[in-house]
């Protein structure tokens, strides 16, 4: 059955987003047509609103709905399930590939998305783009499971798999650096550092797991990590104290911050196995230059993490588990909720920096 909804659509021309009325199609082979609940905003949508572009685009990759039709070659889900829309598919289809989502405005003119858009009350998505919920899972919070948190805490599960017992830095505390401190608090992770601009959010962060938080406008953040995880018991190949953590994460993408990765981690202890390990997670923005002699002498690894190397069917149960349990506490990540009709004054609140975690729509 096609469906009226309505849909944040960004022009091609700058300028704000505007909410179209459009007819969404029956699914084809492999859709599925969701009505949504809720959808995550997130900061790499930024990017895109400030991109050049050859046509209106349709923004959003993280939500939460329900089922309403499904194609007639489609078997993983059916009407009435509960459902988390997600940018990573499932598996990987070359059969199907690429993924375009459009939508046909009332002028004629399409917008366009890669996978998926959630920023409407309704979406049709490829299947593969869906991972179903439990039926009496809250979806208003859960919609940020798609992108941040996947994002976040699969950067520490999977892309770094942390060990109990060692200590993680965290560079950037919006939502997806906060899901990667809940997570690096599950593994058992000590210390662990958030390292951002502003202290509301670092005390923020402590909510979530942090041991400690550096103020990186109020001093050198690297040094700070080192002073902080200072160990005189051990030393490296030339008779210096071992300091910095094992894994350091930068959640933010901007070549400062990537330059700061390397220097904060631990360097390699006299007859000692263990790597130290730097992950970069946020959208790159610049390029950076770094000494590959402090890689070798100290064997430290660095890391890209795409969606936090997660696979979707697999890490989502596990973490609708944590929320369950109270171990990441999504109720207090999310903490500004937003209407549709409001779209353009959330988008400014995150990019003036006013969103402590994330902030979801609520339809």
């Amino acid at each position: 059955m096609a469906v009226a909804a309505r849909v944040a659509v960004l022009p091609e021309k700058p300028g704000p987003l505007r909410i179209e009325e459009v007819q969404l199609p029956d699914p084809g082979p492999h859709q599925v047509l969701v009505r949504q609940h809720a959808s995550g905003i997130c900061h790499s949508q930024l990017h895109q609103i400030h991109e050049p572009r050859e046509s209106d685009v349709v923004l959003g990759h993280e939500s939460t709905g329900t089922v309403l039709e499904v194609g007639p070659e489609v078997d993983s889900v059916r009407p009435g399930d509960r459902v988390m829309v997600t940018w990573l598919p499932r598996v990987l289809d070359p059969d199907r590939r690429p993924w375009t989502a459009t939508v046909r405005q009332a002028d004629g003119r399409v917008a366009a998305s890669q996978m998926v858009f959630t920023w409407a009350d309704h979406t049709l998505v490829d299947e593969l783009f869906l991972v179903r919920m439990p039926e009496a899972t809250p979806t208003d919070v859960t919609a940020i499971i798609g992108c941040a948190v996947m994002t976040g805490a699969g950067a520490v599960i999977n892309t770094a798999d942390v060990q109990k017992g060692r200590g993680v830095a965290v560079f950037g505390v919006g939502g997806v650096g906060l899901a990667a401190i809940a997570a690096a608090h599950v593994r058992g992770a000590d210390p662990i550092i958030a390292v951002d601009l502003d202290d509301a959010k670092l005390d923020f962060a402590k909510r979530h797991g942090a041991t400690h938080g550096v103020n990186a406008s109020k001093g050198d953040a690297v040094e700070r990590i080192h002073e902080l995880t200072r160990d005189p018991e051990r030393t490296d190949l030339m008779g210096q104290p071992i300091s910095g953590v094992d894994y350091a994460f930068d959640c933010i993408g901007a070549a400062e911050v990537a330059r700061q990765i390397a220097p904060s981690l631990r360097g390699q202890a006299m007859g000692s196995n263990l790597r130290s390990t730097g992950v970069f997670v946020g959208i790159p923005r610049g390029t950076f230059e770094m000494s590959p002699g402090e890689l070798i002498l100290h064997e430290k690894r660095l890391a890209g993490s795409l969606g936090g190397s997660s696979h979707p069917e697999r890490d989502f149960p596990e973490y609708l588990d944590w929320y369950a349990r109270g171990l990441l506490d999504l109720d207090v990540l999310v903490s500004r909720r937003f209407a549709l009709d409001e779209i353009n004054q959330a988008v400014g609140e995150l990019e003036a920096g006013r969103i402590e975690g994330r902030a979801i729509l609520e339809f």
